[in-house]
């Protein structure tokens, strides 16, 4: 297995993702009819599927090894630059819901919050796969000796199998479909 392939490919569904997000936030700009309810299932994908199944791999796996072997650039790059933006997109998420809660609850100008927490989680989201899929992928790959990536490898191998047990692939997937086919 290529973990770092593996990621690049799991990008795929992410992006997907964010263009069902900005889908539903322009048709509540349009003052269409849309579920609120279904902001949740799309935090949900986030959570679980971008950032623990999806982010638990590049923190667990790959970015401590780049810090470890490859040095201060490699930590600039990590802790300074891509942990930054997923605490940012865990803040995003987190106040998207808390808006959600609040249009569903009566408020119509937490509409506006919605709308503010979701195209930004879709902007950060798209520079953020763009940086790791052109530099840091590459700078691991070109930095970190073939023993490491070898075991980076072979515990993706386990941590796929995990979440292949639990069918973390099967229901987020099964869910990003079943989105896109509502917009």
């Amino acid at each position: 297995m290529d973990c770092i392939q593996l990621m690049v490919d799991e990008h795929k569904y992410i992006k997907r993702m964010l263009i069902v997000i900005r889908k539903y936030c322009y048709k509540m700009l349009k003052g269409q009819a849309i579920q609120y309810e279904d902001f949740f299932k799309m935090i949900d994908f986030v959570r679980n599927y971008a950032d623990k199944h999806h982010h638990g791999k590049e923190e667990d796996l790959l970015f401590n090894r780049m810090v470890e072997e490859q040095g201060p650039a490699a930590e600039k790059l990590v802790r300074m630059g891509m942990l930054v933006e997923h605490d940012l997109g865990r803040l995003h998420m987190q106040e998207l819901e808390a808006a959600v809660r609040k249009v569903m609850d009566g408020d119509e100008e937490a509409k506006l919050d919605v709308i503010a927490n979701a195209i930004s989680y879709t902007h950060l989201l798209h520079r953020h796969i763009d940086k790791e899929d052109n530099v840091v992928y590459k700078f691991a790959e070109r930095g970190l000796s073939q023993n490491t990536l070898d075991k980076i490898n072979d515990e993706c191998v386990g941590f796929e199998a995990e979440a292949q047990a639990k069918e973390v692939q099967e229901r987020y997937i099964g869910l990003l479909e079943a989105l896109e086919a509502k917009i």
